[in-house]
């Protein structure tokens, strides 16, 4: 759940409660915690206790869940075809390898679905991180979770973490905004859920994932570039006051609304104390009371900008009514009808959660009570706002339904603790059904009445007269960007030169994209090729001064220099091949499960080690870049049943697999080949490497390791544009 959207003004908790820069290992990940905290808290059970936000007489069961480590929990990428193989590996031969082991007097039990998880995807086990990286017993299962995670086939995400995204009831044509986005996890969700369909290769809809923090939107690409979509957009925002964003429609410039909203706001985080132990002892509610404002001001943007119609999901992973109940109160008090609590009772069959309550009080740190804010002495103003108390009209508070909320216990399904509400925008919000304030120079005619325009109070329609402003404000100041500064984002025109030789090499068809295709530098030679849906380019060329993106596109061309001989200078990119596999008409070599099996277990390859029939189709290949297409036997069972596609090159009498170590792993074991390494990196499948290559690859994995002990995604690499580090596929062969 880690930490979240900050303020520049004040400085703000983490995500889950904790100062800047504390971090404990032993506590990230897979479950575990540090066993000199001792895990009390008497104002926190008094607060609880006297909010009666637990059943009555479950209180204690309640308490001694919050003080057991959490399970670990695994989602399998929903939108790979890939999944179901996956799956079927886990089940097959992983869980039941684990299953009735006893390490170090525990008994390992057999892994098991969430309930209220759709298809068998998501997982939770009682193993912990420490049980899991350190027992040889457990060695394999460790590798595979490693390996699988960092190919984006597997993520490590905790299971109340999972709920918002499918309560957003995402489809391919959805734009969607994801507010506080870092670290990532609810993001891939969204993403896999875009994709849903795998033969359309650009949906209609997109993400755009915002984060204040600059270096954890670093984080945040890493997790989205697992995916490799084109659909995906990563900005550094504060969401409180992240900007109105134009694009065309049908000729005409309009403004931006989103169809689907994620609204996770930065929280106390007290019902993360089984994964984050150091809120126990730090735990008060004054980190409630100042983060109240900020999550109402995020919340509000957020529905400004949802289209009339759309869905906007509220999250917390905090238990606090005044973070949760108060806000949405306020949210629907300030709509006046505009907003309306949807129903999702029916929408996760399984999960067990409390309905929102609607009676509740406000305690200072002092512990000092207040029912309602007529109590709230005058000292105490700036600090506690009305705002933080329930309606006191009962007509009123009855027709906000405030019970549709959801909040999970910890106790119920072992899990953390978690809030969520959706909202249904049913008209503008009030202060937006006029038209929005003009910037200077600018007609009424260029801004079309909206709501989601601006973040200011109510405002009024502004005279105008020979279309400029009569009255307004000032013309806005420069956009203030922080941070890392990024490389532009250049699109090419049909007609630029580097098409052509791609065109005829590949023999792309006639409906290929070329517009989508972009480079990250103005001047010199292109060195990589990205491509982006026709919608986020739509909203790059018309708010490249608006916003600060940190990351967009898939990688789908590499530049090499050696490939000019042979006809093209650009080799295709594994990160984009499901991308461009659709455009592509020639260099394609079918291959069987025993070419795949040889392709990614041996160095190089002589072409005659394939397959007759992939032999006959690469020798009439010239060399260079190919790509190498599996596609499933529905009569042979014991084979993958999805298709593969992998990029490769041809040399003049080899052939060789260009696909990351982890990819490597990945399609090898759907292939049926064990693979582990053991203590001294030596890998057994079969495949000769160097011992240069083998020390690289056990501590890429000891590296990928620390991805799953912080939450499956926190890395301190910068992400943007890095290169895949790759095994025995690493380059072109003679």
């Amino acid at each position: 759940m880690g930490r979240k959207n900050r303020t520049r003004q004040r400085a703000q908790p983490n995500r889950d409660g904790r100062p800047e820069g504390k971090r404990n290992r032993d506590d990230a990940g897979w479950g575990a915690g540090y066993s000199e905290i001792i895990k009390e808290n008497k104002l926190f059970e008094h607060y609880y206790t006297e909010l009666k936000i637990v059943p009555e007489g479950e209180f204690e069961e309640f308490m001694e869940a919050m003080r057991e480590p959490l399970p670990a929990t695994i989602r399998i990428t929903g939108y790979k075809s890939h999944a179901k193989e996956i799956l079927h590996t886990l089940k097959e031969k992983y869980f039941k390898e684990v299953q009735d082991l006893e390490v170090d007097g525990q008994k390992i039990e057999a892994p098991q679905p969430l309930s209220w998880y759709p298809d068998e995807l998501a997982w939770h086990t009682n193993l912990s991180r420490k049980i899991l990286r350190k027992s040889p017993l457990l060695e394999k299962f460790h590798q595979f979770l490693v390996s699988e995670t960092e190919s984006g086939n597997i993520s490590r995400q905790e299971a109340v973490s999972m709920i918002p995204p499918l309560l957003m009831k995402i489809e391919p044509q959805h734009k969607i905004l994801d507010m506080c986005a870092a670290p990532g996890s609810k993001t891939a969700q969204l993403i896999e859920m875009l994709h849903s369909d795998m033969d359309i290769p650009f949906p209609e809809g997109f993400v755009i994932a915002n984060d204040v923090d600059n270096k954890r939107c670093y984080l945040l690409v890493h997790q989205a570039k697992r995916l490799n979509s084109p659909c995906i957009m990563v900005v550094n925002h504060d969401a409180s006051s992240i900007p109105r964003l134009h694009f065309d429609q049908d000729g005409k410039k309009d403004i931006l609304f989103y169809d689907r909203i994620l609204c996770d706001v930065p929280c106390s985080g007290d019902g993360t104390m089984r994964k984050n132990i150091d809120v126990w002892k730090k735990w008060t509610t004054s980190n409630s009371i100042h983060l109240h404002g900020l999550q109402i001001r995020i919340a509000v943007r957020g529905v400004e900008q949802l289209a009339v119609g759309g869905r906007m999901v509220y999250s917390t992973c905090s238990l606090n009514p005044i973070e949760d109940e108060a806000v949405i109160a306020a949210l629907l008090e300030k709509s006046e009808g505009a907003l309306e609590l949807a129903d999702a009772s029916a929408d996760l069959p399984g999960l067990k959660y409390m309905p929102g309550i609607t009676s509740w009080k406000v305690m200072t740190k002092e512990g000092q009570w207040f029912s309602d804010w007529s109590e709230v002495p005058t000292s105490r103003h700036t600090q506690i706002r009305p705002t933080m108390f329930p309606p006191t009209d009962p007509e009123k508070l009855a027709n906000m339904k405030l019970e549709r909320c959801m909040r999970i216990l910890p106790h119920h399904q072992n899990t953390g603790g978690f809030f969520v509400a959706v909202l249904v925008k049913k008209a503008p919000m009030p202060w937006n059904r006029r038209h929005p304030k003009l910037q200077m120079g600018e007609s009424l005619a260029d801004v079309p009445p909206a709501d989601g325009s601006s973040a200011d109070a109510p405002v009024e329609a502004v005279e105008v007269s020979s279309a400029r402003c009569v009255s307004g404000p000032p013309p806005p100041k420069k956009m203030k960007l922080f941070g890392f500064k990024e490389d532009p984002f250049v699109f090419l025109t049909e007609d630029d030169p580097i098409f052509p030789p791609i065109q005829a090499f590949y023999d792309l068809s006639p409906d290929f994209p070329k517009l989508n295709v972009l480079t990250r530098t103005r001047e010199g030679k292109k060195r990589n090729l990205y491509m982006v849906s026709k919608e986020l380019r739509n909203v790059l060329l018309n708010n490249s001064e608006r916003m600060k993106v940190i990351n967009t596109g898939v990688k789908v061309w590499s530049r090499n220099n050696d490939g000019e001989q042979f006809g093209c200078a650009f080799r295709l990119a594994q990160e984009g091949i499901y991308t461009l596999c659709p455009y592509i008409r020639a260099r394609i070599i079918n291959i069987s499960v025993e070419d795949v099996k040889v392709l990614l277990t041996q160095e190089n390859p002589f072409l005659s080690k394939l397959g007759d029939d992939a032999h006959t189709q690469a020798k009439k290949l010239e060399m260079g870049s190919i790509v190498l297409r599996y596609l499933p036997d529905p009569q042979d069972l014991d084979a993958p049943q999805c298709p593969i596609d992998l990029c490769g090159w041809r040399g003049k009498t080899s052939i060789r697999a260009f696909v990351s170590r982890n990819e490597c792993l990945h399609y090898l074991r759907m292939v049926g080949v064990e693979v582990f390494r053991d203590k001294q990196g030596k890998r057994n499948d079969g495949s000769t490497e160097t011992e240069e290559e083998s020390t690289e690859d056990a501590e890429g994995l000891s590296q990928e390791a620390d991805l799953l002990e912080q939450e499956g995604e926190e890395t301190e690499q910068n992400a943007n544009g890095t290169e895949p580090v790759s095994s025995t596929c690493d380059g072109p062969t003679s």
